[in-house]
């Protein structure tokens, strides 16, 4: 680039050269001369204080395009970091189910392998799209595609090792066992033939004994953060085989009810289709239960009970349940929101409960699920706040407590048939830590719990000699 050439300066005087001479030296930054005549002729050099506008200009259009593209870039950045959080749950959850399959001595069927291998699938089609779309080091992706290969291969090799049904057939064999040795002893006059369980929902037994290891059924429809909330079967004494299931999660503050789904067969649960789901805006704790085609749900920020048409979704009795403590006042260890729990068994609809007046033990209310008005009430001796749960079977109230972190016990009853109550100790397995919610369901015989966003049952064995009164 040429510099630019001083400016000229001329100058032209008549005075002497000498005086020019001193005049030219008092000046420093200058070159020039004076001709014979007496003109001074001399270039002065100007430093060069253009303003470069047209610089700036270009150097602000181009930091504008910068941020613009940062901004999209990382935009996707958090899409993607979203999106790998969302499969790494799915991922934690099936690991979860799969490991439960590994240990536990359960047989499974073909749907649940291929409920497993669906969801695998389905996460590896994701993933797939993920990388295809992600510009950048995918090693946290590649990362993950490898562990869902493992997990298709893992499931696989199960499939295989399963497909006889080894386990089932070794649990047959192990009964066949035992019944030969009943058998033996039974001929030697030791111990009695054991009679047949009882039928589904007769109370032609003597109570609860014990209880089966829990079958993990799913995750629950909103997710693993969703831990509180309830879910069972409808029980209706006329159509006592009816097949419609109902899971109910509370919303993230573990208080409100506000969406619940409807199933009508165990196999549309399972493959999560044919939902319907349905929206109410005044449901509070997991104290829910269903019965004869009805919701009962604990009405928000009261004592009232709601009885909800599940044809209809809505409301057709609001009740109040006389003196019930409501809010936290007493409720389950470890649980709030439920100091009302709804119950179910073979007969009746039941409230599970305490008072002011009870000092806090348990209240057992036997409802008229038509007016939801009170039939009878007891009172117990049961502090209802050191209870983690409770359910009814036959008139019997069955209450549970921590033991540990993957242990719950059966140690407390209160027969309402005899006035009765005292101790137990049935051990309880548990998947998670907190169990939120218990349902009894009287055809089946199984318990239905809620824990900790997971939905298990649990097969109940009964003393199959009735208890003679004393």
């Amino acid at each position: 680039m040429r510099e630019p050439e001083s400016p000229r300066i001329k100058m032209k005087t008549n005075a002497p050269k000498r005086k020019i001479k001193e005049i030219l030296k008092s000046l420093s930054n200058f070159t020039g001369s004076v001709d014979s005549h007496g003109t001074c002729q001399c270039s002065v050099s100007l430093p060069d204080t253009t303003f470069p506008a047209d610089r700036v200009e270009r150097l602000e259009f181009t930091a504008h395009t910068l941020s613009q593209k940062f901004e999209r870039e990382f935009s996707k950045v958090k899409e993607y970091v979203q999106l790998i959080s969302v499969y790494e749950k799915k991922l934690l959850n099936l690991t979860v189910r799969v490991e439960v399959m590994e240990k536990d001595s359960i047989s499974y069927t073909e749907l649940d392998f291929e409920l497993i291998k669906l969801e695998v699938k389905e996460m590896h089609k994701l993933v797939i799209q993920l990388k295809e779309n992600f510009v950048g080091s995918t090693d946290i992706i590649d990362m993950l595609e490898v562990e869902i290969r493992n997990m298709t291969l893992l499931v696989e090799k199960l499939e295989t090792l399963d497909q006889n049904n080894v386990l089932s057939i070794r649990r047959q064999i192990l009964a066949l066992k035992t019944k030969l040795k009943e058998c033996e002893d039974s001929k030697s006059g030791l111990v009695p033939a054991t009679p047949p369980p009882p039928a589904p929902g007769s109370c032609s037994h003597g109570g609860v004994v014990n209880i089966s290891a829990p079958f993990v059924v799913q995750l629950n429809f909103q997710g693993f953060n969703y831990k509180y909330g309830a879910w069972g079967r409808d029980y209706s004494p006329q159509h006592p085989e009816r097949t419609l299931y109902w899971v109910a999660p509370l919303n993230t503050d573990a208080r409100v009810l506000e969406y619940y789904r409807l199933y009508d067969s165990l196999d549309n649960l399972l493959l999560y289709s044919h939902s319907r789901q349905y929206r109410i805006l005044y449901g509070q704790g997991g104290g829910t239960v269903a019965f004869n085609n009805s919701l009962y749900v604990n009405w928000y920020n009261g004592r009232n009970i709601a009885k909800i048409d599940l044809t209809t979704n809505g409301v057709t009795v609001n009740q109040p349940l006389p003196q019930a403590a409501y809010n936290n006042r007493f409720s389950y260890a470890n649980v709030n929101w439920q100091d009302i729990d709804l119950a179910v068994d073979e007969q009746a609809l039941w409230a599970i409960y305490a008072t002011e007046a009870s000092t806090g033990n348990i209240v057992i209310s036997k409802l008229n699920d038509t007016t939801l008005e009170v039939i009878s009430t007891w009172v117990t001796k049961q502090y209802k706040p050191s209870v983690s749960n409770a359910f009814i079977v036959c008139g019997v109230l069955y209450a549970t407590r921590t033991l540990n972190t993957r242990t719950e016990e059966i140690f407390y009853y209160y027969d309402t048939n005899t006035q009765r109550e005292g101790s137990l100790a049935i051990t309880m397995r548990k998947m998670q830590e907190r169990i939120q919610s218990i349902n009894y369901h009287p055809y089946d015989h199984k318990l239905y719990v809620y824990n900790d966003g997971y939905l298990l049952n649990y097969d109940l064995v009964f003393l199959q000699t009735p208890k003679q009164p004393v």
